[in-house]
């Protein structure tokens, strides 16, 4: 019987993780987020009313299960605040049941204004990011300048690191950036103000999920981003500043990779990527701006257009194989009901020689060379929107679906046929007896 189950993109992110997790939260006891912070963007869409979630995970919804942010997860507090606050204006009430670890690092207004400055300065490699801070705040955590959420306890000692990371990020915003500097009084009495807010809120995270895995809860960790966007195996140095894999469970929560029953991967049937990096199959022509259009392509955290392109199957299959997939669900499969040919990418070749590319490529002049080989298949031009049972599908969508599962070599468990929580095919019935679903 499946306990715990981690569910991870396997993409740039975006891959629909938000509908999923509330999906299989229903008769949960908790939700964990281990990493990342508020870049993320989970929607949820229930009975036609949706609900972005940036910070806090996707089980709101449920009045019975309680959400976690783990050790790994870094924090705005004023930003924290501001979602409860606006979850609270539609009677979404999460304070009671909102845990964050005691050992979380937090995102200050210094982290922000150079998360900026490097994004719009000239000289600077231009990653893309959301400007909130992330990046810089997990410098802190490396670098072991990090001020963590229990420090705030000790107001002298809270006053004293705040007045180093001040100086320290005011030194490079205005001699470096020619920005203005940041306020330490009012960072210092705003965080407190925020603090009070939500001290009641914070336990030893490790030793609670510890405890309640023994009891045998059912808990669900909740990835942010997506694999390709990992800090050591994603697309380097276009990624988050975090193990946004498998890995970043453990550390981010304290707990022993045992204690995961079933690893779920998160594909959509295309890829998108917000930022820049490399893109192996991405689109310029008509099928993007159609991808765009129909899947709604646009990043819920930042309102930017998302790049589009066909399906990976070279990436998505190294992502599986290093997240130790158990199986895979399958997320906007009725964006192509009404594409003409659908194309999957099957194997790289290089450009110059025509040879087939057999590493992963690590090198900007690598990605650079790269061309995608692509599957072709016939569009079934037919809405499957709603669908919930896999026989229902049109025979050239199973086709296209048997044609992945063989490809990747794992067991394809989970279809998402539409935004709506119960537009889904559930395939694993082990899936299905953990929520609970009836059809």
């Amino acid at each position: 019987m499946i306990k715990n189950i981690a569910v991870l993109g396997m993409q740039w992110g975006d891959e629909g993780k938000g509908k999923i997790v509330d999906l299989l939260s229903k008769n949960s006891n908790y939700v964990v987020r281990y990493q990342g912070g508020n870049n993320a963007g989970h929607t949820l869409l229930v009975d036609k009313k949706k609900t972005i979630l940036h910070l806090i995970p996707s089980c709101v919804l449920y009045k019975n299960v309680k959400a976690v942010l783990g050790n790994g997860v870094v924090v705005s507090l004023p930003d924290l605040v501001k979602e409860i606050n606006f979850l609270k204006k539609n009677k979404i009430f999460i304070q009671d049941r909102l845990i964050l670890s005691n050992s979380i690092s937090l995102i200050f207004e210094y982290h922000i204004s150079l998360d900026r400055a490097r994004e719009k300065n000239k000289e600077s490699k231009i990653i893309g990011t959301t400007h909130k801070g992330i990046g810089p705040a997990y410098e802190d955590k490396i670098a072991r300048r990090s001020i963590r959420i229990s420090d705030l306890y000790d107001t002298n000692y809270f006053s004293y690191i705040l007045k180093k990371n001040v100086h320290y990020y005011n030194f490079q915003l205005v001699n470096y950036f020619k920005k203005n500097p940041v306020s330490y009084k009012k960072i210092y009495f705003d965080s407190l103000k925020y603090f009070n807010k939500i001290k009641n809120m914070i336990q030893d995270v490790s030793k609670l999920l510890n405890k309640k895995i023994k009891k045998k809860s059912k808990i669900i960790f909740e990835g942010a981003q997506g694999s390709l966007l990992d800090i050591d195996y994603g697309t380097y140095p276009y990624v988050s500043s975090s193990n946004s894999s498998i890995g970043g469970i453990i550390t981010g929560t304290g707990l022993g990779i045992k204690n995961i029953n079933y690893i779920m991967g998160i594909s959509k049937v295309y890829t998108t990527r917000v930022g820049n990096g490399p893109f192996p199959t991405e689109l310029f022509n008509d099928v993007h701006k159609y991808l765009c259009k129909i899947g709604k392509e646009f990043g819920s955290t930042t309102g930017r257009k998302r790049r589009t392109g066909w399906l990976d199957l070279v990436l998505l299959k190294r992502m599986i194989k290093i997240n130790s997939i158990s199986g895979l669900c399958l997320t906007k499969l009725d964006v192509l009901d009404n594409l003409n040919e659908i194309k999957v990418c099957i194997k790289y070749i290089n450009k110059f020689s025509k040879k087939e590319i057999n590493f992963y490529p690590i090198t900007q002049k690598d990605w650079e060379e790269i061309i995608p080989v692509y599957k072709v298949f016939k569009g079934w031009k037919k809405s499957i929107r709603g669908i919930v049972l896999f026989k229902d599908l049109p025979v050239l969508t199973q086709k296209y679906i048997s044609f992945i599962k063989n490809f990747i070599k794992i067991d394809i468990d989970l279809i998402s046929t539409g935004p709506e929580r119960n537009n889904t095919i559930f395939i694993n019935n082990k899936i299905k007896t953990f929520v609970n679903y009836k059809n």
